[in-house]
């Protein structure tokens, strides 16, 4: 049985992806709800799982990425008691609400709708949502945006693991990072605008601190929750990014970082977004260079 339009990935390795044309299953798999449950004798896998992170590599089938949306595409009938989550895949703030999605097991009730950001269709901003960006998520006849108002109101009105932290200590810290966020991405982009040489050292050393603060576990709140899903997209592409341009291994020297980008990609709902890495970086060259 061959695999027809989906990807296929190693997790922990997430950037090792198998075209359908490299890759094939024996004919005793048994594909269900994009995974491999059962696979023949040709094909040897091992996995140990906890709940949504993995310690050892899997193969598995993960969600194809159907076609974006561009200004030739028919117009979907909104408001017809469909949920869906409209994004771009290369966009750092659709890949919040997308990564929220994953996590909490909605792929069967929240329809994915790409979107061509540099061809948009006409129809999504009169019909869809006004203000023309994404994410957007189309529920219970109304539309909500802007990325980090989303992923909340997926947690509190979707059923699936909570992405909330409990107690007021780790309340107060996730409200201090996610309204850093966009501080962050600033300080970040300032130096590779070149503008302040110093603002992305800084930044990253504010984030290793905040890894420091709980020691339950290796995400900023012990345990997977908001802050990372806010902060996971960015930190993907300033990392490769910093590196390749500047040589600058944010890791350097911060071990909590270190950890913390290792146990993230063992999180299968966020390597399920991911980019390519040479894609990823060879776009924001194109874009500087433009």
């Amino acid at each position: 049985m061959s695999v027809v339009g989906v990807k296929v990935s190693v997790c922990l390795y997430p950037s090792v992806a198998l075209s359908s044309r490299d890759f094939s299953l024996p004919s005793s798999s048994l594909y269900h709800d994009r995974k491999i449950l059962r696979l023949g004798s040709s094909v040897r896998v091992r996995c140990k799982s906890n709940g949504k992170r993995r310690t050892e590599p899997v193969l598995a089938v993960i969600e194809s990425r159907v076609p974006e949306l561009d200004s030739s595409s028919e117009p979907i009938q909104v408001f017809d008691g469909s949920t869906r989550l409209y994004i771009s895949y290369t966009c750092p703030f659709a890949q919040r609400a997308w990564i929220t999605r994953n996590y909490k097991g909605l792929q069967n009730k929240i329809e994915l709708v790409p979107i061509d950001l540099k061809n948009r269709p006409a129809w999504y901003k009169e019909k869809v949502y006004t203000a023309n960006k994404v994410p957007a998520l189309e529920h219970n006849n109304r539309v909500i945006g802007e990325s980090l108002d989303l992923i909340k109101y997926i947690d509190t009105n979707f059923q699936g693991p909570s992405l909330t932290p409990e107690g007021l200590e780790k309340q107060a810290l996730a409200d201090e990072l996610l309204s850093y966020a966009d501080s962050f991405s600033k300080a970040v982009r300032s130096t590779l605008n070149g503008d302040d040489n110093n603002s992305a050292e800084t930044a990253f050393d504010y984030i290793e601190q905040a890894l420091s603060k709980f020691n339950e576990g290796p995400f900023f709140l012990s345990q997977f929750s908001l802050v990372d899903v806010a902060y996971v997209p960015f930190i993907e592409r300033f990392h490769l990014i910093l590196k390749d341009v500047m040589n600058m291994d944010v890791t350097s020297g911060r071990p909590n970082l270190a950890l913390w980008i290792q146990e993230m990609n063992k999180i299968e709902a966020y390597t399920e977004t991911r980019q390519d890495p040479q894609e990823l970086v060879e776009r924001y060259k194109k874009r500087v260079q433009a």
